[in-house]
């Protein structure tokens, strides 16, 4: 799929995810969805995405796989520049600071994130980048 048809795809689940609560989209291949709002790196914009989330309380994890595009996607761009994030888990939403996991932590979950979503594996085999595995953390 193109990125243009990925932007497209995600506003649009962004959109019926909003006016439903969650109702429609919380779920893609088995796994729950969150909505994650970012402020643009440069435009300073606030953009949405629908992701794919693994719960481990009080934080949330998400990846950064872009279907294993060689670029990041620019939802993670824009929270290594500004890490204030807010996510919206059905009509709950939270203010959360983003952090990309170091090596050892990466080491960790990549199995984890793998047994939740087994296309991950495929994503990573696409490009040279590690794939970003990123934490939300409550912010006090």
């Amino acid at each position: 799929m193109r990125d243009a048809s990925v932007r497209r795809w995600s506003r649009l689940h962004a959109i019926v995810y909003r006016a439903t609560g969650g109702m429609v989209g919380r779920r893609l291949v088995a796994n729950p969805m969150l909505l994650l709002t970012t402020r643009g790196h440069r435009s300073g914009e606030e953009h949405t995405v629908p992701l794919l989330y693994l719960d481990d309380p009080p934080r949330l994890v998400v990846i950064a796989s872009y279907g294993g595009r060689p670029h990041h996607p620019a939802w993670y761009r824009n929270l290594v520049t500004t890490p204030r994030v807010r996510v919206q888990i059905g009509r709950e939403q939270r203010e959360m600071r983003a952090r990309t996991a170091m090596a050892e932590e990466r080491a960790l979950w990549w199995p984890r994130v793998l047994d939740a979503y087994d296309g991950y594996r495929a994503y990573q085999s696409r490009t040279d980048r590690e794939i970003p595995v990123v934490f939300l953390e409550p912010v006090e």
